[in-house]
């Protein structure tokens, strides 16, 4: 019997090793600017919510605390302009690469059936669907695609890893088109606080789905937004046709968000003013690091919002990572996220001011 990591591929991180020793080896140190997890720290309310719930000795509802599922439903309407959120509407999850990787599988997909996402994106929607034993299909327009046998269409905006950010009227013909062919959207919207030269928009807004949630699910993170990757914490939004059952689902199979990290997530969903901080940090990474690759050479393309910079120098995009790891500076190669990246990389602002300064100041001198 053929194990389930045979229908996986190789993992591309570990291509990325030799290229990281290099960098390394610099003799002020590595600049990491490739796998984009956060570096600054988490905001010291939503530690003092983690640390007040650490005495939780028993199970944590998967459905999770009436309170968490208060803010979420305050936060999905305060934030992203939905209406009439009721608790049916959200559900927490175990953080949202958990429920990319597994959501095929527990909406009972299997072979025949086809999974589609952006031809740039993130590796784990494909890891899905070959989980699930599906089929996977990458497009430029998904409204180009047969719909015959499609039954789980990932949008991704603002992406990774290009930072393209979808107008709202083409989210909206791409809702309708789905729709129409009955076509489930999930919408990958973990970037969607961290627009720079675009104001992203939620599926959820009314002006995208017509005021109604059938078939659109949103996934947020609180990875970013309020540095929270070590928390695991994330949740859907959404047609309660879909996620009631994936509750059940995943009920039986025990996926609870521990109940430290619910408390955490009302902590953090209550509060804007540490995202309006965490945003200024990042912008300022931004325009140093953006001003730094324009004047090495680089040209760097969509990148409005997210927290990469898609760029390139025109040429393969290994030779691009080996070129600045001799400059101890590690990014990912585009061709991680499909082949149509094999000439760009992706450049991480999750680092402190003071090795992006470190970076800056190598790529300029």
């Amino acid at each position: 019997m053929s194990a389930v990591s045979d229908r996986l591929p190789a993992f591309p991180w570990d291509k990325l090793e030799p290229y990281k020793k290099t960098a390394a080896a610099h003799p002020d140190g590595i600049v990491d600017l490739s796998v984009g997890t956060p570096v600054d720290p988490v905001p010291e309310h939503i530690q003092k919510a983690l640390i007040a719930a650490a005495d939780s000795p028993g199970y944590p509802t998967v459905w999770g605390t009436p309170e968490l599922r208060d803010a979420l439903t305050r936060w999905v309407e305060h934030r992203l302009g939905a209406r009439e959120v009721t608790h049916r509407h959200v559900l927490p999850v175990v953080g949202s690469k958990e429920l990319v990787a597994w959501l095929p599988t527990q909406l009972g997909l299997g072979p025949g059936d086809q999974v589609a996402f952006p031809r740039l994106a993130y590796p784990t929607y494909e890891v899905g669907a070959r989980l699930a034993r599906a089929e996977h299909v990458a497009y430029d327009d998904p409204t180009e695609l047969d719909p015959s046998r499609l039954k789980l269409l990932w949008l991704n905006s603002p992406s990774n890893p290009t930072g393209r950010v979808l107008p709202k009227e083409e989210l909206t013909r791409i809702v309708a088109w789905a729709r129409e062919h009955g076509v489930l959207v999930l919408s990958d919207e973990c970037y969607i606080e961290l627009g720079w030269e675009a104001d992203p928009v939620s599926v959820l807004h009314p002006d995208v789905n017509g005021g109604s949630y059938d078939g659109v699910v949103a996934v947020h993170s609180l990875s970013k937004r309020s540095n929270l990757a070590g928390y695991r914490a994330a949740f859907l939004a959404g047609d309660p046709a879909v996620l009631g059952p994936l509750l059940e689902i995943r009920k039986h199979g025990g996926m609870m968000t521990p109940a430290p990290t619910q408390a955490a997530v009302v902590a953090a969903l209550g509060d804007d003013e540490h995202v309006r901080v965490q945003r200024e940090r990042y912008a300022s990474r931004r325009t140093a690091l953006r001003d730094a690759l324009l004047a090495h050479g680089f040209r760097i393309e969509h990148s409005e919002a997210s927290l990469y910079l898609w760029a390139t120098r025109d040429e393969s995009c290994w030779d691009t990572v080996a070129h600045l790891a001799d400059r101890g500076i590690l990014v990912a190669p585009g061709d991680f996220y499909g082949p149509a990246g094999d000439r760009f990389v992706r450049v991480a602002l999750t680092a402190t001011d003071e090795r992006v300064r470190a970076a800056v100041a190598r790529l300029t001198a």
